[in-house]
């Protein structure tokens, strides 16, 4: 296995800790799979809330506010929350959010391909396709 001398690539950009506020993403989601379960609207709000939430994983923002931000409809973002909360990886309160420790294994996680869309419903724009689906379309290679 060849490995990679790491060097920063702009040292002038180099990341820092916000001089206000708290923030991590645990490199487990990666690792251990737990980010291949999650369709990409569940994708998008976990990360938003881990970038918004303080140290103890807590925050809280309005539903038109997070949707808007977000670029999802209000029935996505509710979709993508009750995603997160099956999947144990965020507990809703409203109007508070806290994101959860990870659990030992990613074993409420579906498939990527698997959203909580009814079948044959199409999808809409606040209802997109999950992040599998995307990646495919997206990365998709000559036979």
């Amino acid at each position: 296995m060849m490995s990679v001398a790491k060097r920063l690539l702009r040292p002038d950009r180099r990341r820092t800790p916000p001089a206000q506020g708290f923030s991590w993403i645990d490199r487990r989601l990666v690792r251990d799979r737990f980010l291949a379960g999650l369709s990409g609207p569940e994708a998008l709000l976990y990360f938003f809330l881990v970038t918004v939430s303080d140290q103890e994983g807590l925050s809280f923002h309005g539903d038109q506010k997070t949707a808007s931000l977000l670029k999802l409809t209000l029935n996505g973002l509710d979709q993508a929350r009750r995603g997160l909360e099956h999947k144990d990886l965020i507990c809703f309160r409203a109007p508070l959010y806290q994101v959860l420790s990870l659990p030992d294994s990613p074993s409420n996680l579906g498939l990527a391909d698997q959203t909580l869309e009814s079948p044959g419903q199409p999808r809409s724009p606040g209802n997109p396709a999950a992040l599998g689906d995307i990646l495919r379309s997206v990365l998709r290679f000559d036979d």
